[in-house]
Parts: structure tokens; sequence; C-alpha cells
């Protein structure tokens, strides 16, 4: 008898992986209503980001118009956007990638 012949597996990227797991993306965008100082807040209660990330990504829906605030799955980033509503932010989701 002799022992069986090693098989070698393709190893996934790690991006790869992160696609897959997080395929949606929350997008908040900029509107002439909400403060900035409320929209960072709104970052920190609802996502628990810290105040430094909140303001980073505040700074982006500021400039850009608009800054990607979570990825995950489809059900998660439905509840995101409707939170964002229910605080008054203007938020789509989109399939990332």
């Amino acid at each position: 008898m002799s022992a069986p012949t090693p098989v070698e597996l393709d190893q996934p990227e790690t991006e790869d992986l992160t696609l897959l797991e997080r395929p949606w993306v929350t997008i908040v965008w900029n509107d002439p209503v909400n403060l900035m100082s409320y929209v960072t807040y709104v970052f920190q209660s609802y996502f628990g980001y810290s105040r430094k990330k909140a303001e980073k990504l505040m700074l982006e829906v500021h400039h850009d118009g608009k800054s990607v605030v979570a990825s995950g799955s489809r059900e998660e980033m439905e509840r995101d956007v409707q939170a964002m509503h229910e605080y008054g932010l203007w938020a789509t989701m989109e399939k990332s990638g």
C-alpha cells in the first residue's frame, strides 16, 4: 500500500475573501442640510467609530460628495442605509467592486 499523493490546493487571495465576505457597501452622500458635527456624531453613535475615523469619513462626504462608511452583507447594508435615513442622512447601498 502506498501513501496518497498530496494534492495542491489554490489558496484564495485575502482581498478576494474580503470581497466575498463583504460584497455590499453603504455610501453616505453630501447634503446641504446636516452639519458636519452632526454627521460625525452619527458615525460615532451608530457605527461606533472613533472620533478620528468618524471625522475622516465626514470630511470625505463633505469634500468628495460621498463616502463608503460600511461594508457587509446585503441585509446589513440595508439596515445601515435605513438607519442613516432615520438620522436624516442621504445614504444608498451598492454592490462593491
